[in-house]
């Protein structure tokens, strides 16, 4: 009788073997020309997806984002190559790909951006891969996924694209737009899936969508919060944007002078929170004090991975040794620095656990009499 392995498994060990594809063509010359950089890439993405359609074949019926979640894995271990290499800890597996392929995966962005990729999104992406073989729903895990992976892609080829490396763009950096593509396509066909709310009782639901803001101390906290979020939103991109007043000229030296670096992925993450995180942070305030505003079950698990994978980038990219000194956060604002954007994250994070678990407030409004009725039922 054949063994048969759990498909996350079999996922896992497929993605192994990524590291060996780099070694193998950073050690052949004749793959390592610009065109065929890209080319072997597209047939490596294509046998992976082929195999993996192989190792599905004998189920029935197979959720599309199934394939989506199982061929990124593998490039995770790309991304986890790079990481390691960068730091120092291995070598002999990136040479040719950043010379002919993509230069700019060696700054401290890219190298914070990878390990991320290779962690979080990695783990996210075979958990979903095990619900999904388990007819388990993933639609929260699946969403937090798609904020993070979208949030990648909408800095990173933009950065890419005006920031120093510009000027020096090789065919393979459209690989990066699928990337894109994909989690927004998986994003799409998450939100028009049906929620798997708690039973709450009627009752219960009225009994919270009564009481306005000032009677719930957290969600007035996390008003509070979400405004001066804003405010520090507003402030990053009007000093990424040369403003002149003399608090952004302050800040950008005496701060985050992170903010400046030549690579632009900092900047464009600051024009991305206003254009992006800014409205969001603004309709979360809405929603708080709004009762059956459905949609930010969702919108917060959303902003909350977005949120996460971008401040992780930012954070360590401003202290990795791969960014020039006099880019770095200044050691005597260290904490003050640290303190803003450890909050700055976790404010997103601590909304989406509140809406995801205490959904009451945000379920859609109990018509009138309708929980009497229910009170004189039971």
């Amino acid at each position: 009788m054949g063994i048969s392995l759990p498909q996350e498994i079999g996922v896992f060990l497929l993605s192994l073997t990524a590291p060996f594809v780099l070694f193998a063509m950073n050690n052949l010359p004749a793959f390592q020309e610009p065109i065929v950089i890209l080319e072997v890439g597209a047939v490596v993405l294509l046998s992976v997806f082929l195999l993996i359609y192989f190792m599905m074949r004998h189920e029935k019926a197979v959720d599309p984002l199934f394939y989506v979640f199982a061929e990124l894995a593998f490039t995770c271990m790309v991304g986890l190559t790079n990481a390691l290499e960068q730091d120092g800890y291995i070598k002999g597996f990136m040479n040719f790909y950043l010379k002919k392929g993509e230069p700019y995966l060696s700054t401290s962005y890219a190298i914070m951006m990878s390990y991320w990729d290779s962690i979080v999104h990695f783990i996210l992406q075979l958990l979903m891969v095990r619900r999904i073989s388990q007819r388990q729903s993933y639609r929260t895990v699946g969403l937090f996924w798609a904020g993070s992976s979208i949030a990648h892609q909408v800095v990173f080829i933009p950065g890419i694209v005006i920031g120093k490396y510009g000027s020096n763009i090789f065919p393979a950096f459209w690989r990066n737009i699928p990337f894109l593509v994909l989690p927004i396509w998986a994003a799409v066909t998450l939100l028009n899936r049906p929620r798997q709310l708690p039973i709450v009782p009627a009752d219960q639901v009225a009994d919270a969508q009564r009481r306005s803001v000032l009677t719930r101390p957290i969600d007035l906290q996390f008003t509070l919060l979400l405004l001066l979020g804003m405010g520090f939103t507003l402030l990053r991109a009007f000093v990424v944007l040369d403003c002149r007043l003399d608090i952004c000229f302050t800040y950008i030296y005496q701060y985050e002078p992170y903010l400046k670096d030549g690579v632009a992925f900092p900047k464009v993450m600051m024009l991305a929170f206003l254009f992006y995180a800014f409205p969001l942070m603004a309709a979360c305030v809405y929603g708080l004090n709004t009762p059956g505003s459905s949609w930010m079950l969702d919108w917060t698990v959303l902003l909350a991975g977005a949120m996460a994978q971008t401040q992780w980038c930012h954070i360590g990219g401003s202290l990795h040794s791969r960014t020039p000194f006099t880019y770095r956060i200044p050691s005597d604002t260290w904490r003050v620095v640290m303190a803003l954007n450890m909050a700055y994250t976790a404010v997103p994070l601590l909304l989406a656990l509140r809406c995801t678990f205490e959904p009451a407030y945000f379920m859609p409004v109990v018509p009138e009499g309708q929980a009497d009725e229910e009170k004189k039922t039971n």
